[in-house]
């Protein structure tokens, strides 16, 4: 990664920032909170598997296995911070991240971190939970849980 007026280089490829400078304590407050925010590990992961699009914590719980109270307190966190946002449906609540774009940080973190290697990718888990949110009654996902 290299500055140039305008913007940075990451890996052959020129993003553009803010043409007015700001200043070095704006700047290192709110990257500074951002990444305070999605720094936990469950965080990340979070982040990983909603990045696709979006998620009950029925779903989480299964690709995480993890408790839903501790799930849940960290997306109370990530929505607090503006990370994520979330949506009602019936007794369902659907988290998804408020910009995509956090997805693009990850990936850059993920090539300097493993200094040019595999690119970031997120499998899920095999594991289910039996869930019968909207989502899995759509897909049928659902019946195919309870049989197991």
């Amino acid at each position: 990664m290299s500055y140039s007026p305008g913007g940075i280089w990451v890996d052959n490829t020129f993003m553009k920032t803010n043409a007015t400078p700001l200043a070095p304590e704006t700047v290192s407050k709110e990257i500074g909170g951002l990444l305070q925010a999605i720094g936990p590990q469950v965080r990340l992961q979070i982040i990983l598997a909603i990045g696709q699009g979006e998620a009950c914590v029925c779903h989480l719980e299964a690709v995480l296995g993890g408790r839903q109270a501790y799930i849940s307190q960290q997306l109370m966190a990530m929505r607090e911070a503006g990370v994520i946002t979330s949506r009602r449906q019936g007794r369902y609540v659907f988290y998804r991240l408020v910009d995509p774009k956090l997805l693009d940080l990850l990936h850059v973190a993920w090539r300097i971190r493993a200094r040019g290697g595999d690119e970031l990718s997120w499998r899920k888990s095999q594991k289910r939970l039996r869930c019968n949110c909207p989502t899995c009654a759509a897909t049928g996902t659902a019946k195919s849980r309870a049989k197991n």
